[in-house]
């Protein structure tokens, strides 16, 4: 099977669409994973036991879910064989609630921060409930100071948002700009020119809760899910919360 033909056109179509980046990744990398497995000369040639044969492989629901989608958008958009999942149903969602740090211990994070950019990658990814993909994507154009916003560019579901600028971010974004002149990111790489990584976002978060104590597993993602949790915990409305989320669905807040 030519696996990059068939993926290139798949990345090529999701595009025309109007996807977002972020979509059109994790498909990406999930059908090249699903390619890589098969050993069927052609797409077309796949029946719906290897599909399940393959998705059988993952015990994690959500895991197995991310690989189920896909699949099937490649199929409906790249074969139009839509009719390939109809006996093919979702296996039930996980519904797991995270482990959330508590005020304290995220305030343990701050105070052990000596580097001025990682206390400004804390501060963004908790006072604001940013993705890792909302803050390396973050442009200084983005932060609008008169109206103490913060403007979310093309977020998820290719959808515009804003944040609350918080007072207390302006004097450590101040005193980190002249410290790292950075010139149309936020967040810089090696390199000016370069955007930080995701990658980089998840080291600094680990190294800060493991240098604070933090006997808990601390991940980037889940800084979001204390910020709205914290917000919650302080009797702020669930529908305000789901506008600053960005959530479609209040459920899902």
């Amino acid at each position: 099977m030519n696996i990059s033909e068939h993926t290139n056109n798949f990345i090529q179509e999701m595009r025309r669409r109007g996807m977002s980046d972020n979509s059109i990744s994790s498909y990406k990398s999930n059908i090249a994973v699903f390619f890589s497995w098969t050993t069927k000369d052609h797409p077309k040639n796949i029946n719906e036991q290897d599909i399940k044969n393959f998705l059988s492989q993952y015990t994690e629901p959500n895991t197995q879910r991310n690989y189920h989608s896909a699949i099937k958008k490649f199929y409906a958009i790249c074969l139009n064989q839509k009719d390939k999942f109809r006996y093919i149903p979702y296996c039930k969602k996980s519904q797991k609630l995270p482990i959330v740090l508590s005020v304290e211990e995220v305030q343990k994070m701050f105070s052990v921060c000596e580097n001025t950019k990682h206390k400004v990658i804390l501060a963004l990814l908790y006072s604001c409930g940013l993705r890792v993909s909302e803050l390396i994507n973050l442009k200084w154009q983005d932060i609008d100071r008169s109206r103490m916003v913060i403007n979310i560019i093309q977020a998820k579901g290719n959808k515009d948002r804003q944040v609350m600028l918080t007072p207390s971010l302006i004097p450590l974004l101040e005193k980190y700009w002249k410290e790292y002149k950075s010139k149309v990111y936020v967040l810089n790489g090696w390199k000016d020119e370069l955007q930080y990584t995701d990658r980089s976002v998840g080291q600094v978060v680990k190294q800060l809760a493991t240098k604070a104590g933090l006997n808990k597993r601390v991940y980037t993602h889940l800084l979001r899910h204390c910020s709205f949790t914290h917000m919650m915990e302080q009797g702020i409305d669930i529908n305000l919360i789901q506008k600053i989320a960005g959530h479609s669905n209040v459920k899902t807040t």
